[in-house]
């Protein structure tokens, strides 16, 4: 049982809940139990195929969460029919006894990759009423890009009757002396593993190691309130009295961590302040990574337009920001871009070029590049737009015709928290913490009713 006082400042100064967590009996099928995050592959309903496949009829997290992929492929009886057998599926193994509960304890995770070394994480569930993704938001836990809310509906009609959650959240902290989590990696011989197995699709592996012991719980509270302390966090930032402390920044899954507080907030409506207090919907599970650790790659977003007439849009771009004083112009492939501005390369069934704009108004080309998509496709509804991982899937996509990929150049990790801090939430989709084969997958669980 962990001690009061210090679950006392988990939970109040820092926002921290480890009360339980739930993963599978010893003697599961791990690498068929874990899924990538739903919102990877989107474009790729083969990859969910074939993860369907593999994961026969053994317990898996793939009957437990709906792949966005799906998502513009079914009708509305389809998809809801989806989520109630999402609904009924949570039930079930839950009645079945399939999990073992883990109580008053941080999970240590190990995250091999197959291209570049380990990320390492702790999983640990955060207080919904600390965080806010609204803009100019200044509260403990906050979103780095942009909040689409309508993106939230189906993803709150999959999660306000779920029995349980299953978190593809990783929340950062900008732990640049790695005081926190690295410390307990030292030492993760002495601590009890809870699973180690190879994940599917050639996707790498995966360990997990039990932090029970309070004196570790105790340590890794300290090291969190260091870096929340509001003196430390202005000095460390240059920053004025008005800026409230970051503690820690939504890297990925920031529309699953939304759609989570969206439910809270309508269900405490409900509940006595009492019940609100410890009610497990007030809280969601998350993975929290070094924003430093040598694992953390971040990768850009590139962009797939569908349906598109290429010179349309090249004459629309073109005309968008030249109105607005910038000069734009589409230039080959084999013509150098301008020294000053953003060139955003391109590629269609045509071929390659790049989008060129001398004097931006943003200083990301992912800025530059979003707001003119923004408004092209209100004004063209036909097309359809994807957010793509890697640049090989980018261009077979855009190759085809019809489409046109988009590249987008990698933003500086280092920077991410003081870009966040002193400018707000970036433009959506603008950096991805590595390729989708290295997203989280859906490994551990939890009680939300």
């Amino acid at each position: 049982m962990l001690g009061a006082a210090l679950k006392k400042i988990l939970c109040d100064q820092l926002a921290v809940n480890i009360d339980s967590v739930l993963l599978p009996k010893k003697g599961a099928d791990m690498q068929r139990w874990a899924v990538v995050a739903c919102d990877q592959y989107t474009s790729e309903p083969e990859y969910w195929e074939d993860a369907d496949k593999f994961v026969g009829e053994r317990p898996s997290t793939l009957r437990l969460i709906f792949p966005e992929a799906y998502l513009e492929l079914e009708n509305k009886e389809q998809k809801s029919a989806r989520i109630t057998a999402i609904n009924e599926q949570m039930e079930k193994y839950l009645q079945d006894g399939i999990f073992d509960e883990i109580r008053d304890s941080f999970i240590l995770t190990e995250r091999t990759f197959q291209n570049h070394g380990t990320r390492h994480g702790l999983m640990l569930a955060v207080d919904l009423e600390r965080y806010d993704y609204g803009k100019g938001s200044q509260s403990l836990i906050r979103a780095t890009e942009g909040t689409i809310v309508d993106r939230l509906p189906p993803r709150i009609k999959i999660r306000e009757n779920a029995m349980l959650e299953l978190p593809h959240i990783m929340l950062l902290i900008d732990d640049r002396e790695k005081t926190v989590i690295e410390p307990m990696v030292q030492k993760s011989n002495t601590l009890e593993q809870v699973y180690s197995f190879p994940l599917m699709k050639q996707s790498g592996s995966i360990k997990g190691w039990k932090i029970s012991d309070e004196s570790d719980i105790s340590k890794i509270t300290d090291a969190l309130a260091r870096l929340a302390d509001p003196c430390a966090f202005k000095t460390r930032y240059g920053v004025s009295d008005d800026k409230d402390v970051l503690l820690f920044a939504a890297g990925d899954g920031n529309h699953s961590l939304a759609t989570a507080k969206a439910c809270w907030e309508k269900l405490k409506k409900e509940l006595s302040p009492v019940e609100q207090i410890d009610h497990p919907a007030r809280f969601a599970l998350v993975e929290v990574v070094n924003v430093h650790d040598s694992g953390l790659v971040f990768e850009p977003i590139h962009r797939v337009l569908f349906n598109v007439d290429k010179d349309h849009l090249m004459d629309s771009f073109c005309r968008y920001y030249n109105e607005r004083g910038c000069k734009a112009r589409v230039i080959p492939e084999d013509e150098l871009p301008p020294v000053q501005g953003h060139a955003i390369e391109f590629v269609t069934a045509g071929g390659k070029g790049r989008l060129a704009v001398e004097c931006p108004k943003y200083n990301l080309d992912v800025a530059t590049l979003q707001n003119f998509l923004d408004h092209y496709l209100k004004a063209v509804p036909q097309a359809g737009i994807d957010y793509v991982h890697g640049r090989e899937v980018t261009e077979k996509l855009g190759k085809r015709p019809g489409n046109i990929g988009f590249f987008l150049s990698t933003m500086d990790k280092n920077e991410l928290f003081r870009t966040v801090i002193l400018d707000g939430a970036l433009p959506r989709k603008t950096f991805s913490m590595g390729e989708a084969s290295e997203k989280r997958f859906y490994l551990e669980a939890r009680r939300i009713k």
